[in-house]
């Protein structure tokens, strides 16, 4: 078996679907048990020289609700217990979907918003 460089495994992730890369990462929970996601997470601080090291919690904030923004607020109402018209306007104003959680509860909601078509940053 040809052995696979970084840059072809990072074009083919650039054709997968969301759905088809969240698969990818539960296959590698599975197999190798470890989370990417986390491993992702913990390595973004190193990288940002200005960020707090030390903090064990972070918000989850909707960057862009994306083209399905009703499947999106769908998710937000689910994650925080909102209304109808609270969850829409998180999703219209970009806002704050859970403020000081755990970041493996951040990523869990960061993965259901992102199937849902937003695109989410931590803070």
């Amino acid at each position: 078996m040809a052995k696979l460089t970084k840059e072809s495994f990072i074009e083919s992730l650039k054709e997968m679907s969301l759905l088809e890369i969240k698969e990818l990462v539960d296959a590698m929970k599975e197999e190798f048990g470890v989370d990417p996601s986390a491993v992702a997470v913990a390595a973004a601080p190193a990288a940002g020289a200005g960020e707090d090291e030390g903090s064990a919690t972070v918000s989850v904030v909707i960057a862009d609700g994306g083209a399905a923004k009703v499947n999106v607020i769908k998710v937000v109402r689910e994650i925080t217990g909102l209304g109808l018209k609270e969850s829409k306007d998180i999703v219209d104003t970009n806002g704050t979907v859970k403020e000081n959680v755990s970041k493996d509860e951040a990523n869990e909601i960061k993965a259901k918003l992102e199937e849902a078509g937003a695109t989410v940053e931590f803070k």
